[in-house]
């Protein structure tokens, strides 16, 4: 029985991962500061612990570990990440964990070591046109990213490929694409669009108005979750490191976003741009690269996967 680890097993991502790997026969240790909110995690052993303390780290990652999966980060949605409030906890934190896990990865000689990067490592220049923009991953330097946040996964991207050269680490990197899916966060603050969008159309009334924050024409992809896991597992199992982009092609407005929500919950709302953090003006996956190494694509179209996660969020309001 293979064993993995995942880090960042409490979160919404690295609880998708564990139901997976356990799914297919992995003996899975998950490591957070929280167990999973919204499902019992089906880790084998669940270590609770900070993985900014190196001890945590070397205690959760042993000489046995076939896999490590290092989805750990402090991060979260517009709100949290573009402020700049948070950057100095966003750019510590996050550090902390990967210099601690890159060296004991190479000293445990884990077999492989998966580091989920973000499409925040791009440069802002690249993003500034909503119709076109540009997110190939040769595209990344000369390095500019919009945030803290994205300054940092590159840092790590780089930490991680240089062990990969000095130590024979064998790294996958992937550079995820706004992940959305059912148990994500959607009301904590750090939810990221597609659940605020969902809980705001949820909790409005019937003809009612939503807010979103700047003037709406920004353009994003979003990537169900289930997909995000195929491209994961596929990037493991081939022997390819990337970096690689792990998202969609189907861009959309954040505008026309919440009206296809809207359109879902069966109510008209009423769209009130308002001044808010909002990013770059435009960013979709670039696919060109994971098609040709992994003969990957996503099986969900946008429609389909935030049907289920619009669902999923008016399940937890009705509960509360």
């Amino acid at each position: 029985m293979k064993k993995a680890v995942v880090l960042g097993a409490g979160g919404f991502i690295g609880s998708h991962l564990v139901k997976r790997l356990r799914s297919e026969g992995y003996w899975v240790t998950g490591v957070d500061l929280v167990k999973p909110i919204y499902s019992q995690t089906e880790a084998n052993e669940f270590i609770i612990g900070d993985l900014r303390d190196v001890n945590v780290v070397e205690s959760s990652i042993s000489k046995s570990t076939d896999e490590v999966y290092q989805l750990a980060a402090d991060m979260g949605g517009a709100g949290y990440i573009f402020t700049g409030a948070n950057d100095a906890h966003v750019m510590h934190n996050s550090a902390l964990i990967n210099l601690h896990v890159a060296h004991r990865c190479a000293i445990a000689k884990v077999g492989k070591l998966f580091y989920s990067s973000s499409a925040c490592v791009y440069p802002e220049h690249n993003q500034l046109d909503p119709e076109n923009p540009r997110c190939n991953e040769d595209s990344v330097y000369p390095a500019a990213p919009d945030s803290e946040y994205g300054w940092e996964k590159l840092f790590s991207e780089r930490l991680y490929f240089s062990f990969k050269r000095n130590h024979g680490l064998n790294t996958k990197v992937a550079r995820f694409h706004n992940i959305y899916g059912p148990e994500g966060a959607w009301d904590n603050g750090k939810e990221k669009a597609p659940a605020a969008i969902c809980r705001k159309v949820a909790k409005s009334a019937p003809n009612g108005t939503v807010e979103i924050w700047g003037d709406g024409k920004q353009t994003r992809s979003f990537l169900y979750i289930e997909d995000c896991i195929d491209a994961v597992r596929a990037l493991m199992q081939s022997d390819f490191s990337g970096p690689v982009n792990i998202g969609s092609e189907e861009m959309v407005s954040i505008n026309d976003f919440t009206q296809m929500v809207a359109k879902i919950s069966g109510k008209q709302v009423n769209v009130v741009n308002i001044e808010g953090p909002t990013g770059v003006r435009g960013r979709s996956s670039d696919n060109r690269l994971i098609s040709s190494k992994l003969d990957w694509a996503p099986k969900y179209d946008l429609t389909t996967g935030i049907t289920i996660t619009y669902k999923w969020i008016e399940e937890q309001l009705n509960a509360q």
